[in-house]
């Protein structure tokens, strides 16, 4: 069976490579460095894709012998072509291509010569322009650029507004977790809502998050494992009491996240700073009823922030027209207009720290309370703890998902939990 499997991969990837679809390495000639030109082919997805799509007319303004092709996928399907495509070295991929940060370790360490060093084409010169969180995810382990930044998603505590006032809680008094879990208890009792959604068995970011606020992941500087760290088990702890006093409402993925905002059957949600855009567009009758403080920290005077996904470009190597690819990647994540398209059609948050004075981010918004609640999120970005996101961070993910739900459903202790998880974990990386 294994070498029938085998063989059946061997055709694929040949008759892909025989039947390419040209996307990179346009036929025309290309130009030079300096003046780059012919066509090139983007890959993105969903209101990324249509924000790259939107930038092209400006690219095209500086660079009007380059014609740019954006192609919209689902982003599972676009990381099996790339996936595919790398397998048959290079054979039908794109000249750019859209990557989420945590995706970016895995391809390099399975396709350590798949994807164009940027450092070599000049773009180490604008490293300061983004915060050094950001810039460690897209750098390879030699420090080199190998993705351009794109957007981030500083996290934030969303709540309602009207369950606070009616509890007569101040959101302000909440410093830390114990805080949070005090006023929870308040709200339930006072609204009936619970305080916060998780996927239970799925879905472990509210761990990331509280993770990340102590300077880890689940992996150390140093690439091991930190599941069974003081760090890992106050996290889970916290999150434990929140489930004891039934404050949790254990929800069924994105779905179950979106209903819960709309219902108003949780009180707050810990996420990236673009669920604004869904909350306003799922919630449009909510407006004025939703607002945003930082995430609790562990004590008081703590470290209140993290990070919640976040995109970047990369060039694979196999372009043949890697000047004008650069030309395009370069002005999408540098330029502060195209930077700000995505933030102000689709709540796109840009890395691009200039952007962070544009009046965008600094009015204030009618429906989060009239406050400004994105120069908040903006004013934390270079104060998120930098952390290591390896190739093993899906493994880990779902791992500690599953170790979660047996601390919370099936009453494992805490310690034992994370200790299986770290265990396993480090018997995967084996394999």
């Amino acid at each position: 069976m294994k070498k029938y499997m085998s063989i059946m991969l061997v055709m694929i990837l040949l008759m892909l490579s025989a039947c390419s679809n040209n996307t990179a390495g346009d036929e025309e000639k290309p130009g030079d460095s300096k003046n780059p030109a012919g066509t090139i082919t983007v890959w993105g997805w969903d209101v990324a894709a249509a924000t790259m799509k939107a930038a092209v007319e400006g690219f095209q303004k500086k660079y009007p012998d380059v014609k740019v092709k954006v192609e919209d996928f689902n982003s599972s399907d676009l990381y099996d072509k790339v996936t595919v495509g790398l397998a048959a070295r290079g054979s039908g991929l794109p000249d750019v291509v859209l990557m989420e940060d945590e995706r970016i370790p895995g391809y390099l360490h399975q396709f350590p010569e798949g994807f164009v060093n940027l450092d070599k084409l000049g773009y180490e010169q604008y490293k300061d322009s983004f915060n050094p969180a950001k810039v460690a995810a897209v750098q390879n382990k030699d420090g080199d650029f190998i993705a351009a930044p794109w957007d981030i998603g500083p996290a934030g505590m969303f709540y309602r507004v009207d369950f606070f006032e009616k509890a007569n809680i101040d959101p302000n008094s909440i410093q830390t977790w114990d805080d949070y879990i005090a006023a929870g208890k308040k709200i339930k009792e006072a609204t009936g809502a619970q305080l916060l959604p998780i996927d239970i068995p799925n879905y472990d970011g509210v761990f990331q998050m509280m993770m990340q606020q102590q300077g880890l992941s689940y992996f150390d500087n140093d690439g091991k494992i930190t599941l069974q760290s003081k760090e890992a088990i106050q996290a889970m702890e916290v999150i434990k009491k929140l489930h004891d006093e039934d404050l949790i409402l254990n929800n069924k993925g994105w779905d179950g996240i979106v209903t819960a905002t709309v219902n108003g059957s949780v009180a707050t949600i810990p996420y990236g700073v673009w669920y604004a855009g869904t909350i306003m567009d799922q919630a449009p009758d909510l407006n004025g009823k939703w607002d945003v403080f930082y995430l609790p920290s562990f004590e008081s005077g703590g470290t209140r922030y993290a990070n919640v996904g976040g995109s970047s470009v990369l060039i694979p190597s196999s372009s043949k027209n890697q000047s004008a690819a650069y030309a395009f990647v370069e002005f999408f994540t540098t330029d502060q207009e195209s930077q700000l398209l995505g933030f102000e059609k689709y709540g796109l948050f840009p890395s691009l720290k200039e952007t962070y004075s544009d009046p965008n981010f600094t009015a204030n918004s009618e429906y989060f309370n009239n406050n400004p609640i994105f120069k908040k999120f903006a004013d934390i970005v270079d104060q998120v703890p930098q952390i290591n996101v390896n190739e093993n961070f899906a493994k880990a993910s779902s791992l500690t998902s599953h170790a979660q739900a047996a601390i919370l459903l099936e009453n494992k202790s805490v310690q034992s939990g994370l200790k299986d998880a770290g265990e396993q974990l480090e018997n995967e990386i084996k394999k």
